[in-house]
């Protein structure tokens, strides 16, 4: 058993290895976060600045793509933000959702949210086992036959891996922009504090980091990435990846940000 002197002494140890860590998204509004939680155990300090926002494309706009949405009998969510964009465009186009849609979502996480929308009914929301894209895709497989596919994306990024499954097996379907993503101006934020570890979520928070310094260098910065397109784009940019979530040990970023923490103090 670690005893408390020794527990301080590798917490120590770990601050001085990753004492700043940037969390690409907005601070948690809950106190309970178990980033603070891990920042607690740690010993380390967690900055939170989301490196790109969202712009809605509007109802008008939306229109001149010519898209039916009750036409289309399932529909596939890969974040909350696409949750929110579909249902506001179906408001403002006075849409009316048919009971009988089926939603197929990345994550349980996202699937929840949903009941912000609708009557959360289980047979009709599906999620994929492991946050990653195979494991919705397998989901889907199993319900595809007759269903008619609607894919809510950014304008500006979408996902080529579910875009082309989709293809290749035949689906009927359509891929709708409602929103597009910016980049924010993170510059004060990065040249201010000296970070060990930066964490992204998404393919377009990368692309905002080279936005702000196009002659971005590593320099020693661990790089965290949740999501297989996400992991991508650190590698496709030149970054080299350490921390990387969903894993089935580490199926959230906090738990993979824990799991290289704790390997850190079993190399001591």
């Amino acid at each position: 058993m670690v005893k408390n002197g020794e527990k301080n002494a590798v917490a120590a140890y770990v601050a001085n290895t990753a004492k700043n860590i940037l969390i690409t998204q907005p601070r948690p509004e809950s106190d309970k976060s178990p980033y603070f939680e891990l920042e607690k155990k740690y010993q380390v300090r967690l900055s939170f600045h989301p490196f790109i926002r969202l712009e809605a494309i509007s109802a008008k706009d939306f229109r001149k793509q010519k898209i039916d949405i009750a036409h289309y009998t399932a529909v596939i969510f890969t974040s909350r933000h696409a949750i929110d964009h579909f249902f506001r465009i179906c408001e403002e186009l006075k849409v009316s959702v048919s009971q009988d849609t089926k939603y197929f979502c990345i994550t349980e996480s996202v699937a929840l949210y949903l009941q912000k929308f609708i009557l959360y009914r289980k047979r009709k929301v599906f999620y994929g086992a492991d946050g990653t894209n195979k494991s919705m895709l397998d989901v889907i497989n199993k319900h595809k036959e007759n269903e008619k596919f609607l894919y809510p994306c950014s304008e500006n990024q979408q996902d080529n891996e579910i875009v082309n499954w989709l293809k290749n097996n035949n689906c009927e379907f359509v891929t709708p922009f409602m929103y597009r993503t910016i980049s924010n101006d993170i510059k004060e934020v990065m040249v201010k504090s000296e970070y060990d570890i930066i964490c992204f979520f998404t393919p377009s928070g990368v692309r905002s980091l080279f936005d702000n310094f196009p002659k971005y260098k590593q320099n020693g910065t661990k790089i965290g990435a949740f999501g297989n397109n996400t992991s991508r784009a650190v590698e496709e940019a030149g970054l080299s990846l350490e921390i990387k979530a969903p894993l089935p040990q580490a199926p959230s970023m906090v738990s993979a940000l824990e799991k290289y923490l704790a390997e850190a103090i079993k190399k001591k």
